[in-house]
């Protein structure tokens, strides 16, 4: 009975050693090890806010540290392609967007990773409309100002975006296809860089998440003209809705914005079902909650189960558009 009690003893570590890394991994995780926080853009955007914000208080109730770790490129392609070959042990999480996990499986022929099969959710940290802005010297006023002057212009006016395929970028092409003008878009890495461009002149305007723009907007560097949601925000009271713009094919224009946090497929389920209960709280926190409202942003409360669903669905309409509306990307 002992020799076959050491002969047990003795074969488990050999066990232990066949198994794969994020099952070993599940046993003591997070243990001392830090955390990378992927964000799959240049810093100053809307996914590195917040990405910025859950890491500060995510390692502390994890009892380990998260690491910001900024991969831009390709409207977030680059570096949801790097999450996505991680080891899925869950020291590899991945702030994903609706460009990264809805829209580019229909823009780039060539993508790296399926958004679907490559990762599993973890939080649907919240949802927002974009708000289209021009620099506070800009001479437009209003949207009818802009689609008439891009009217005028050979090529349109220039447009800044986050990245190729990005809601930024999908939104001035709604725009073009429904409005019937032409608008010449420049891709960046990032709402960053993007953004402090339209500021200094060097880009007509932007479409952009209302947590990137709203400060800028709040401070006088940057004039709003029309929201993209349904209804008027609360934050931003006094800019119309696309669809008020009196254009009568605007009448139903809507885009909504998400970003969400994931972990690459395979990725232990009580790892995911722990950081998605320690990110849930942190979206919950009064502080949270506000941070996320003043930046124009609902915060969500979706299970991981029901974030896949919600994610099917978003991938289906944006494929729609996408061959509706003709658009193309260099890739």
């Amino acid at each position: 009975m002992q020799r076959r009690q050491l002969l047990k003893a003795a074969a488990a570590p050999l066990v232990l050693a066949g198994l794969p890394a994020a099952v070993q991994a599940q046993g003591n995780w997070p243990a001392a090890k830090n955390i990378t926080y992927m964000v799959p853009f240049a810093t100053g955007g809307t996914t590195d806010t917040l990405g910025r914000l859950i890491a500060q208080q995510l390692g502390p109730a994890l009892g380990t540290t998260v690491i910001v770790e900024n991969r831009g490129g390709a409207g977030g392609s680059v570096g949801s392609e790097l999450a996505a070959r991680a080891q899925p042990d869950g020291y590899t999480l991945l702030g994903g967007t609706i460009s990264s996990h809805a829209i580019n499986i229909s823009l780039y022929p060539k993508l790296g990773y399926d958004p679907v099969k490559s990762f599993t959710p973890i939080t649907l940290i919240g949802t927002n409309p974009l708000v289209l802005v021009v620099a506070a010297n800009s001479p437009y006023k209003s949207l009818q100002d802009v689609l008439e002057a891009a009217k005028k212009r050979q090529g349109g006016l220039s447009s800044a975006s986050a990245g190729a395929g990005t809601s930024q970028h999908l939104a001035l092409e709604m725009l073009g296809w429904k409005s019937g003008v032409k608008f010449t878009h420049v891709p960046y890495k990032g709402s960053g860089p993007a953004i402090q461009d339209v500021m200094g002149g060097q880009v007509d305007m932007m479409f952009d998440t209302t947590v990137v723009a709203a400060p800028h907007i709040q401070s006088g560097k940057l004039r709003a003209l029309a929201v993209t949601s349904k209804q008027r925000l609360e934050a931003l009271k006094d800019v119309p809705t696309v669809a008020e713009s009196g254009v009568s094919s605007l009448a139903n224009f809507e885009v909504t914005s998400w970003q969400a946090l994931f972990a690459p497929s395979g990725t232990p389920d009580a790892i995911v079902q722990k950081l998605h209960q320690e990110v849930a709280k942190i979206i919950a926190t009064p502080d949270m909650k506000a941070r996320l409202k003043t930046m124009g942003m609902e915060p969500s409360t979706l299970s991981p189960a029901q974030i896949a669903e919600f994610q099917k669905t978003e991938v289906a309409k944006w494929a729609a558009v996408i061959k509706e509306a003709k658009v193309k990307v260099d890739s």
